[in-house]
Parts: structure tokens; C-alpha cells; sequence
């Protein structure tokens, strides 16, 4: 960040990861290391059935508004704000007023209507009136994966020309494994411009200092075999740890918080995870989408074959690909190569079994039952 800000050639990231892993707070904290070195932030969350530029033009002008209120307005600011009004106007986006209370003269750019040719256009004259104020420019976007392939072109384009002309402008996105491979068939040259570091699990010891750091500070620890067992049940996935790390401290009544405690809890955390983490997004599905991924989970929680799930459906390749890719486009399951499908949620695999408990479903009915309250699996809660 300190040399994207001195005009150095720095590639933006994109962290990708499962849900669950941590990503948005990661987001959060480096736009917290960011206002402390003075960036301007933009920050937005892509939403599914939502234009990325709608939620994204709101952000910008107020960026701008920040900018000309930092030692008064300059001929480079009052340029951006021309060529912002050029681009809303021309992309026909209504943001409300976008008025800027100072005399903005006419310039041109960002006016074709295309944005793949506008928001490059934008971006450039954003960066050159931050630069010009001496200041640095962070975007953060969260559920990146959500953009359509048109708006992931146009956000490649844009840091592609900003970086051209070592502008402080600067992007950290975050999204699920497939976000790689969705910005590489947007962009061929997209693999040059970023960093896509993975967001996984906590390892044992990462897993043990997130659980034992926050209670010694109040003179309370967790035994060994405590430890052992919520990594055991959790696999080091941030969400599920954080839970089982709440629901020991609120139930313990003396210190050292036992392995007899977190045993106690795992009926709880099962619950709360399928009633919420779970259920929330298993909710989103139809039927048909719910039996899909019931046959994936009967192969297991590694990347399965489709022809693998088609034989288990009694359907062929054919038949199923309209299923696959409305699951694919809810971010349920990723594609981590060819042929091959993986769920985005951790242990999401053995929650289906649960919730599905046989493939023998009548696709009219509506709901499907609720989860059993059973234990088994790694999360033998």
C-alpha cells in the first residue's frame, strides 16, 4: 500500500476462501491499516441480483465530496466530478442528486455508455484528484464473485489503467476459490494484475491461540483436551471455532474451561449452525438444486465428477447442467477445474445428509424437513 501511494507498481489482491473463513474481517482490517495511512476508502459489498456500478457510484461521489473538502476544491477534482456526472449520465444511473455544490466547468470522458470504456475513464481522473490532494484511494469490495462477467471486465480494465500510469488507486477484493478463474475468463492478462492470496482454515496451534489468547486476558484458560476437541469438531474453520469458543465461555462456571464443557455445547452448536450458517443458505435452494447437492455429498467432501452426481440422479450431463449452473451462480458450489464441483461452505457436505436424509423426494414438495437433531460425522456435535 505505501508504494501504490508513492506511485510505485504494486498488484492489487484478491483474497478468495470458503464461507466462513475470515475474509470480511480481513477486509475490514486492512481498510482500517488503510485510513491510518491515509487512503480515502471506498468500500461496497456486490449483491447477486444487483448492478455492481449502481451500488458502487453512490461511494464514488461521496469520495469525491471528501476530496474537495480537503483543502479546497482543485481544478483536478472539478474535473473528476465532471467526468463522474458524464459517466452516471451517460450510463443512465439515477443516484439521486448529484450536485456538488461548487461551479464544475465541462469535460469530457466517461461518457460512451459502454463501462468498460467509461469506468477506466472514471477510475483515472479519481486517482489523478486523489494524487493531487496528496492522498491515496482504497477499494474494497466484498462478494466480488457477484459481479457479472461485463462489470469484472470493466473493474479489470480500470486497475489495469490506473496501474498503467502507477496512480494511487488501489483494490482488495474478496470472494469465494472461484474468483481466480472468473477474473482470468474476463481478463486473459487478469492472472498479471493481482495477488489472489487463499483464506483457509486455522491450523491446530493458529486454532488454540484464537480460543486461549482472549480468556487468559481474564485470567480463565482452556485445558488441553478442551483444545483438542473443538479442533477435532471444528477443523480450524474461524466461524465454527468462534462458536464453539462462545458457547464454552458462556456455559463454563469455573476456569480451566474442560473437555467435559465443550461436550456439553456440541448439541448446541449444531443447532445454532443449522438453524443459521447452514439453513440460511440451504434455504436459497429449489428442490431440484437441494437434490443436486444431496447426490454431491453422498460422494463425499471432496470435488466430485458431475457425471459422478448425474449417475446417482438417473440423469444425464444434459439434463443437469441448467441445475449445476443456478448453483454455481448462488455461490453454493465452485468449479476448482473442469468437470469437477465443490461446495463453498466448510462441512456444508454433512449438513445436506442431515437435512436430506435419502435422494427418494418428491421435487413438488415444499419445504424439505428440517435437519435431524442426530450426531455423526466430523461434526458429531
Amino acid at each position: 500500500m505505501a508504494r501504490v501511494k508513492l506511485g510505485k507498481p504494486e498488484r492489487s489482491l484478491l483474497l478468495t476462501g470458503l464461507r466462513g473463513v475470515g475474509k470480511t474481517v480481513l477486509l475490514n482490517k486492512i481498510g482500517s491499516i488503510s485510513a491510518e495511512n491515509g487512503y480515502a476508502q471506498i468500500f461496497v459489498e456486490a449483491i447477486e441480483s444487483r448492478p455492481f456500478i449502481e451500488i458502487l457510484v453512490p461511494e464514488i461521489r461521496s469520495l469525491l465530496i471528501s476530496l474537495s473538502l480537503k483543502d479546497g476544491v482543485k481544478d483536478s477534482v472539478k474535473k473528476a466530478m465532471a467526468v463522474f456526472k458524464n459517466f452516471v449520465g451517460a450510463l443512465k444511473l439515477k443516484v439521486g442528486e448529484i450536485e456538488f455544490g461548487v461551479d464544475i466547468p465541462p469535460a469530457g470522458g466517461a461518457d460512451s455508455g459502454d463501462i468498460e470504456l467509461d469506468l477506466p475513464a472514471l477510475f483515472v481522473e479519481v486517482a489523478k484528484a486523489a494524487k493531487n490532494k496528496d492522498s491515496a484511494i482504497i477499494l474494497l469490495i466484498d462478494e466480488i464473485q457477484y459481479l457479472s462477467k461485463k462489470d469484472l471486465s470493466a473493474l479489470i480494465l480500470s486497475m489495469h489503467k490506473v496501474q498503467q500510469q502507477q496512480l494511487p488507486f488501489y483494490l482488495v477484493g474478496a470472494g469465494l476459490p472461484s474468483l481466480p478463474g472468473l477474473a482470468g475468463e474476463a481478463k486473459s492478462y487478469a492472472e498479471r494484475l493481482f495477488l489472489y492470496p487463499e483464506v483457509g482454515p486455522l491450523s491446530q496451534a493458529e486454532t488454540e491461540r484464537g480460543l486461549q489468547n482472549p480468556v487468559q486476558a481474564l485470567g480463565v484458560s482452556f485445558t488441553t483436551e478442551a483444545l483438542d476437541k473443538i479442533f477435532e469438531k471444528t477443523l480450524g474453520y474461524p466461524y465454527f471455532v468462534q462458536e464453539w469458543g462462545s458457547l464454552s465461555w458462556l456455559i463454563a462456571t469455573q476456569t480451566p474451561i474442560t473437555g467435559q464443557i465443550v461436550d456439553s455445547v456440541n448439541a448446541i452448536a449444531m443447532r445454532i449452525l443449522d438453524e443459521s450458517f447452514f439453513r440460511v443458505r440451504f434455504d436459497r435452494l429449489t428442490n431440484k438444486e437441494k437434490i443436486y447437492l444431496r447426490a454431491m455429498a453422498q460422494l463425499g467432501s471432496q470435488p466430485q465428477r458431475t457425471g459422478d452426481i448425474a449417475r446417482i440422479m438417473g440423469q444425464t450431463l444434459q439434463q443437469l447442467g441448467p441445475t449445476r449452473a443456478k448453483i454455481l451462480k448462488k455461490g453454493m458450489i465452485y468449479a476448482p477445474s473442469h468437470g469437477l464441483q465443490a461446495f463453498t461452505v466448510p462441512l456444508f457436505d454433512e449438513f445436506i445428509i442431515r437435512a436430506v436424509p435419502n435422494l427418494d423426494i418428491d421435487l413438488k414438495a415444499e419445504p424439505l424437513a428440517k435437519p435431524s437433531q442426530e450426531t455423526g460425522g466430523k461434526l458429531a456435535f
